[in-house]
């Protein structure tokens, strides 16, 4: 993958996420903050807990650092997967942010 593809698909979903935690917050009252700054999403909850999002541009990933540890994302086809556990980077979003949230949301590419 060549740099600006990575930063097309790197940046589609920083957007989807934001557009996430929009929808949540219209929904519930979860009452979520997302803060952008760069290539980097903090998501905070009421409980004052984080999600923190970024982009790794060297190595053509995406990291998640949540109260649970941290995960590293790389494309593989139309998806992030966690280089680790394999599991991919939206169902991870959801079950983190669900955890910290205490309550169920859900996050997702569209």
């Amino acid at each position: 993958m060549t740099d600006p593809e990575y930063m097309d698909r790197a940046e589609a979903t920083l957007a989807a996420i934001e557009r996430s935690c929009d929808r949540i917050n219209d929904a519930t009252d979860a009452d979520i903050d997302n803060q952008r700054v760069g290539g980097m999403i903090t998501i905070t909850f009421r409980n004052g807990s984080q999600l923190i999002v970024n982009l790794q541009k060297p190595l053509h990933e995406i990291w998640l650092a949540a109260r649970s540890g941290g995960y590293h994302y790389r494309l593989d086809g139309n998806a992030w997967i966690d280089t680790k556990t394999r599991e991919e980077f939206f169902g991870n979003l959801t079950r983190e942010a669900t955890l910290q949230a205490g309550q169920p949301l859900t996050f997702s590419p569209d």
